[in-house]
């Protein structure tokens, strides 16, 4: 499978309006990457451009070693011949077709031989459990069973890159977690080079080997699903990456002169799970109380308050207090995340850093006070 290369892209509809910025990007063969942000972020116009339906304004793409796009070397190449497949948000199944006439629509284009067709056509079918529907129509099937058809669609035609606009979107939730899973699967078994574009958090974090966060044409960070939780490259990221979202406690409020230790931090964040309620005055323990308590199924968020400043804790475990009641928020400065006044992330020095490098991948593990 080939790679993606993205150098220094941008995309300008006129001078007050550029969806795209600037943006260098890597798409490792075989890689499953979401590329992640908020409506209008500039993600659909990114992999609209990989796809060939929009001219680069300024940078060059690269799929494989081959230049598909360059305004300064006057390059282009038609999406028909960079062997990508599409899955649109809608679908946009042939209603006058049964469910193998669509599959088999591609292979038809290319002119493939009757025998061949029906063999790709079924092998799909099967992978994809919608044999049993290959007689129906699309105004005959659910809107789980469509996606699958437009993603057969696309995988009969063997692409060398598949590009996702947010085809989940239309699904009810309970759909939404069968087709995740579906998708997850079906990247291992056809060891396709997938770029994913959605808004959802949920699912670029399930989903992806790498995450790309967008925000206003820019990327923000390109990482892990990991890594992109457990170290935020600022507060955009640290903001958008997490349900409950993260709590924000300002350097210089009660709280966060407490806990704060450097002299560059604006503002700390921690995540509510990093939270912990406990009975006594222990260290790093701090008096809270117990505003609200909200079960969500399997979990439980509280509200608190200490020092002035409302926290949200989540947890896996029954809560033992009530609203109302004062018990002992714990915080351990080693999860606390620090930003200074340009949102950028800082390192958190209080703590010894190790770092260790496994399987290519580089994490940073807290030691003993230095």
């Amino acid at each position: 499978m080939p790679t993606i290369t993205l150098d220094a892209i941008s995309k300008q509809y006129s001078r007050q309006a550029t969806a795209v910025q600037n943006i260098d990007l890597h798409i490792k063969s075989g890689d499953f990457m979401c590329l992640l942000g908020p409506s209008g972020c500039g993600k659909t116009t990114m992999l609209r451009m990989i796809a060939g339906l929009e001219h680069l304004s300024q940078g060059r793409l690269f799929i494989g070693d081959q230049l598909m796009d360059s305004p300064a070397d006057g390059c282009f190449v038609s999406p028909e011949k960079r062997g990508l497949g599409l899955v649109f948000q809608s679908y946009a199944l042939w209603p006058h077709m049964t469910v193998e006439q669509n599959i088999e629509f591609g292979l038809r284009l290319r002119k493939l031989p009757e025998r061949e067709r029906r063999t790709r056509t079924g092998e799909v079918m099967d992978k994809l459990g919608i044999a049993s529907y290959a007689k129906r129509y699309p105004s005959q099937l659910s809107g789980g069973q469509q996606q699958r058809v437009a993603l057969a669609r696309m995988m009969v035609l063997k692409p060398k890159v598949l590009l996702l606009d947010e085809p989940l979107s239309n699904l009810d939730a309970s759909l939404r977690l069968e087709m995740r899973a579906e998708l997850k699967r079906l990247h291992q078994a056809f060891d396709t080079t997938i770029l994913f574009v959605t808004h959802d958090q949920w699912e670029a974090m399930t989903l992806a080997t790498t995450i790309a966060v967008m925000s206003e044409g820019q990327l923000q960070q390109v990482g892990s699903p990991d890594d992109i939780y457990a170290r935020p490259a600022n507060r955009f990221v640290a903001e958008f990456i997490g349900n409950p979202p993260i709590n924000q406690i300002a350097a210089d409020s009660t709280l966060g002169s407490r806990l704060n230790s450097q002299p560059d931090t604006h503002m700390l964040g921690i995540r509510p799970e990093d939270i912990h309620l406990t009975q006594a005055a222990t260290p790093y323990a701090l008096p809270a109380k117990v505003q609200g308590i909200m079960p969500t199924g399997g979990s439980w968020v509280l509200d608190l308050e200490t020092e002035g400043q409302c926290l949200q804790l989540s947890t896996q475990i029954r809560p033992q207090v009530q609203a109302g009641e004062h018990t002992f928020c714990q915080i351990q400065p080693e999860h606390l995340h620090l930003f200074n006044t340009d949102g950028h992330r800082l390192e958190n020095t209080r703590y010894g850093q190790a770092r260790i490098i496994r399987n290519n991948v580089s994490t940073t593990t807290y030691m003993h006070a230095v």
